[in-house]
């Protein structure tokens, strides 16, 4: 269980505001009983909602594109293998930015490790505004056949606009992000993966090669039983490192990773009406899960500005994932 109560000790916070934010859901819907999930049509790409969720994260931060200064993609699996998908971001969306381009990628979590990075630097001087994008389609690489899987995943995207200038809002603490902790456990790797594409598998071996290493394989018993068993210590460990109680968080936004979502956040002491759980109407949303859940709150009024938002889930790897942003 985690402590209710902080140590008294915060760390050092990192000065960073979210600007702006946006976010893409494709207009076909399938659903599976109850669960409402979203595809990709035909004819449109990743990068098709990368840069959609990306220009309405500019326009409600009321930059131009070219005032960006770093694009970071925090994709599970981007675009294409070479460049980077944070290039062909920018070549869409702000081609004379000048700004620095690079992707991240912790899987599913892959946003929280991009905001960890970019207040890093933005705290440290080196950028002034930061463009993340995250999304997946990765209902393009599922496997019909493996029913838990097929039935689990929706395509999306958003993107936020991270800033060095902390606005001073009237009675309102300073935003950034009070801290931070990410760990993997790699024992757990071979739980979810998709092999092919890469250096392992080349594209140009699948048709003497075998098809499974080219779609998606879960196994999702042991990929839970692995995430119950580290969490409880890694969110101990998290609330005590950043100086936070669990009562100075005014909302959690975890991946939506399945509808065992709420087993998991018993498991770690967090009460219901304290997170976000929407797999039923969106499923998982692969990297853009938490920022699509985080802007989701924000539109709705859920969090505003001094709220203290934990950011957090687990990824393939076994990957956990924990961050404190104040707004």
């Amino acid at each position: 269980m985690l402590p209710h109560r902080s140590n008294g000790q915060k760390s050092q916070l990192r000065p960073c505001r979210l600007a702006g934010w946006g976010t893409y859901l494709p207009d076909r819907v399938v659903t599976f009983g109850e669960q409402t999930r979203f595809r990709i049509p035909d004819g449109m790409s990743q990068l098709d909602m990368l840069a959609a969720a990306a220009e309405e994260a500019l326009r409600r931060a009321e930059l131009d594109a070219d005032d960006i200064d770093c694009v970071i993609a925090a994709c599970a699996a981007g675009v294409q293998p070479i460049p980077c998908t944070a290039a062909l971001v920018m070549e869409r969306v702000a081609p004379h930015a000048g700004a620095a381009a690079f992707d991240v990628n912790s899987t599913c979590t892959s946003f929280i490790t991009a905001v960890d990075i970019a207040s890093r630097y933005l705290a440290a001087g080196d950028h002034d505004r930061v463009l993340i994008v995250s999304g997946d389609v990765g209902t393009r690489f599922l496997d019909a056949g493996q029913r838990e899987s097929f039935e689990l995943f929706s395509d999306a995207a958003a993107a936020v606009v991270l800033t060095r200038e902390a606005v001073e809002v009237s009675h309102v603490a300073a935003p950034g992000v009070l801290g931070s902790l990410q760990q993997t456990w790699p024992e757990h790797a071979h739980d979810t993966e998709l092999r092919g594409g890469l250096s392992l598998h080349p594209a140009q071996s699948y048709a003497d090669g075998n098809p499974a290493d080219y779609v998606f394989a879960m196994d999702g018993r042991r990929a839970l039983l692995g995430m119950l068993a580290v969490l409880p210590d890694f969110f101990a460990r998290f609330f005590d490192q950043v100086g936070l109680g669990l009562e100075e968080i005014d909302l959690v936004v975890p991946h939506q990773a399945s509808r065992a979502l709420s087993i998991a956040m018993r498991r770690i002491g967090i009460p219901k009406n304290a997170y976000v759980d929407r797999v039923a109407e969106f499923g998982n949303m692969v990297s853009s899960s938490v920022p699509f859940m985080l802007a989701t709150s924000l539109d709705e009024g859920r969090i505003g500005p001094g709220d203290t938002v934990l950011l957090c889930g687990t990824a393939a790897g076994l990957t956990a994932n924990a961050l404190a942003l104040r707004l």
